[in-house]
């Protein structure tokens, strides 16, 4: 994998006020992914962890976190719809081998994790005391 790609390098900017966005933009449903990502971004940093997006082949890794050498990868999606949408959105762990924690947070209220990549719905993510 290929790592420690500023989030500005690959043009992904994230605000700390969304109503701001909120009240220039008007309504941001068509837009949940990018709230939800910017909800995740905003809640790892507010724990200490250094924020960069993965790279591994064609796929992006939405944050590779680190934290005194301990590391944490999130993947954010709004809903787990369809197949396909699984497939890409676990399947980017496919080539990383090592063994720290590895997440896919969505809306979803079903657990549907798999191969030891943990699924949690958001409210529950970022409620956890700790994510091992």
């Amino acid at each position: 994998m290929q790592g420690k790609q500023i989030l500005a390098t690959n043009e992904k900017y994230y605000i700390a006020d969304y109503g701001i966005r909120e009240a220039v933009f008007g309504g941001n449903m068509r837009d949940i992914n990018r709230i939800l990502e910017n909800i995740v971004y905003m809640e790892l940093l507010r724990r200490g962890y250094r924020v960069t997006v993965g790279k591994t082949g064609d796929k992006e890794i939405d944050f590779v976190c680190d934290q005194h050498g301990e590391k944490l990868y999130v993947q954010v999606a709004y809903l787990l719809a369809d197949e396909s949408t699984v497939r890409r959105e676990f399947g980017v762990y496919d080539s990383i081998k090592d063994n720290f924690p590895k997440y896919v947070v969505t809306m979803d209220e079903l657990d549907m994790s798999r191969n030891g990549i943990k699924h949690r719905n958001i409210r529950d993510f970022l409620t956890a005391g700790e994510w091992t």
